[in-house]
């Protein structure tokens, strides 16, 4: 029997993230930040030499050669884990995602949610059956500076939302990385393991995530234009969509990941009857806020001024800079939070993206490529 929840870590174990990842180290350390959670079995590859080696630097206390192997014998253990990350390429989100939920287990997971939108709402049905907690790292929400943007959208300090312009720019896939033997460039480009989607799923999903976070407005209709400008690359690497919110308001979201010179440009500027809100991520404890006529202010990290909620979120005294990790460890300070509560009876509390968030997110993208491939035509949501 395992030792009661609320009088220790939480133990976690990790799919994927070996050797050679980048996204696996950042969920070890964005989950044992706040010395909620240690890291202590992993099944880090489908290699097995790999797996071993990757675990073996984590100084892991166990090692797998199979994420199902994982969940099977960790939910047996007196000291098994309490929840998985899920840090794999796309197409085995779904997989390794139900597998620790059918045992009983917790699961945080990277994003897009699943390979496809028949898998996101199959994963629905089972985080509901077995009322377990289920994490989605869109860490951007994890911002102060986005928290506090989502209050003032609450509050009515913009009035009601008119347009929202939200882009996410790299240039990291110019050339064809995938060709020259770069791990993450090969299976971000492959249909087979990213799904129908390449710049779309990679950080056009973050994308409509903070928009739908931060504005509260769900997308109705979309006309999207797809791009692969790099010869023989079969997903897009650039796009630009036209959206229509539910409140009636109007938006544009671009994503591309052949913008030269640039390198994780997520922006948002949101435009109401009163006021306006832009913020960068490469700028993040900054939020602008936007009045006619008058000067722009800027709103700061962990001032005193700042929401409830903002404060929350941020560690250190304001001025000193915090940013991806953190954003990034903010989610997992919640949702380790949730399990706590619901292992002990109490009902979850949220303020973190949930399955909803990534079945709307595997939504958004079908409809991106739906209407592209129909020839950039305007689809329902």
């Amino acid at each position: 029997m395992k030792q009661d929840i609320t009088q220790r870590k939480l133990r976690a174990g990790i799919a994927g993230g070996g050797q050679g990842s980048f996204i696996g180290a950042v969920h070890r350390i964005a989950s044992e930040l706040d010395g909620q959670a240690e890291v202590v079995a992993g099944a880090m590859s489908a290699d097995p030499q790999r797996a071993a080696a990757s675990a073996k630097a984590w100084f892991l206390k166990r090692s797998y050669a199979s994420f199902e192997e994982m969940a099977e014998v960790e939910a047996s253990l007196p000291d098994g884990i309490d929840f998985v990350m899920v840090t794999t390429p796309n197409h085995l989100h779904y997989p390794v995602a139900r597998a620790f939920l059918e045992q009983g287990i917790h699961v945080v997971c990277d994003k897009p949610m699943t390979f496809n939108l028949e898998e996101a709402r199959e994963l629905v049905t089972l985080v509901e059956q077995k009322k377990l907690i289920f994490a989605l790292t869109h860490n951007y929400t994890g911002y102060p500076a986005v928290r506090q943007a989502r209050y003032l959208v609450q509050q009515g300090a913009i009035g009601t939302i008119r347009k929202v312009l939200v882009e996410y720019v790299q240039d990291w896939l110019m050339e064809a990385q995938e060709r020259s033997g770069n791990k993450q460039a090969e299976w971000r480009t492959d249909p087979a393991r990213s799904g129908m989607a390449g710049s779309i799923g990679d950080i056009g999903t973050h994308a409509e995530n903070l928009l739908a976070y931060i504005s509260g407005l769900n997308i109705t209709a979309l006309c999207a234009d797809l791009t692969s400008f790099v010869a023989g690359r079969r997903l897009d690497d650039d796009a630009n969509i036209l959206l229509r919110l539910e409140n009636g308001g109007k938006g544009v979201l671009s994503c591309s990941q052949i913008a030269a010179g640039e390198e994780n440009a997520l922006s948002i500027r949101i435009y109401g009857t009163k006021a306006g809100l832009e913020w960068h991520q490469m700028e993040p404890n900054t939020l602008i806020f936007k009045q006619p006529g008058q000067p722009r202010q800027l709103l700061r990290a962990n001032m005193p001024y700042m929401s409830d909620d903002s404060k929350a979120a941020a560690r250190l005294p304001a001025g000193h800079p915090e940013g991806y990790l953190e954003a990034f460890a903010n989610i997992y300070k919640l949702a380790i939070a949730d399990m706590r509560r619901v292992e002990t009876g109490e009902p979850a509390q949220g303020g973190y993206p949930s399955v909803y968030d990534g079945l709307r997110g595997m939504r958004f993208i079908s409809r991106a490529v739906e209407s592209s491939q129909q020839g950039a035509v305007w689809v329902e949501f």
